[in-house]
């Protein structure tokens, strides 16, 4: 990869690959530490992309493999408080939604990321977790009805 194709694709995919791994670490060291981790395969990485969405996509997958090593070697909990300034390419919702978000378990929290942050389709959402397409499709459901309580309990809705 060259050098201006690594820049190019670290500015394009930063505040992305940060976001969906702060979503699963809850920490900004450990977010910022992984982020890095995620940009030097890719920029060690000597095989192509057919696109740009082939790249963010692998990005992604990367970025949570990473994630998942990072819990096997650690076996930690971070109390962390979720950031004010977390970037996201868009901000679609305001700050206490993505604390609500931030608060989901895991498994329903990054379907839900990639969905509505991300605008991933489920088939897409499927591939990058390496989960059947009807499991992604009741991991966001289940995801939306437990945002929906916590909204209501919250007076929101």
């Amino acid at each position: 990869m060259t050098d201006d194709k690594f820049l190019w694709a670290y500015e394009k995919f930063r505040n992305t690959v940060y976001s969906v791994i702060f979503s699963y670490v809850r920490n900004t060291e450990d977010a910022s530490e992984l982020s890095q981790d995620t940009f030097i395969k890719l920029y060690t990485y000597d095989g192509g992309f057919d696109s740009d969405e082939h790249m963010k996509a692998w990005l992604i997958r990367v970025a949570i493999n990473s994630c998942n090593n990072h819990f096997r070697s650690r076996k930690h909990i971070s109390a962390s408080p979720i950031p004010e300034d977390l970037p996201s390419e868009e901000m679609h919702e305001t700050d206490e939604i993505i604390s609500i978000v931030m608060k989901l378990p895991e498994k329903y929290r990054i379907p839900i990321h990639l969905f509505y942050y991300e605008e991933y389709s489920i088939a897409e959402i499927a591939k990058i977790l390496e989960l059947p397409e009807a499991t992604v499709k009741t991991r966001l459901k289940r995801g939306r009805d437990k945002l929906k309580n916590t909204l209501r309990k919250e007076d929101w809705l």
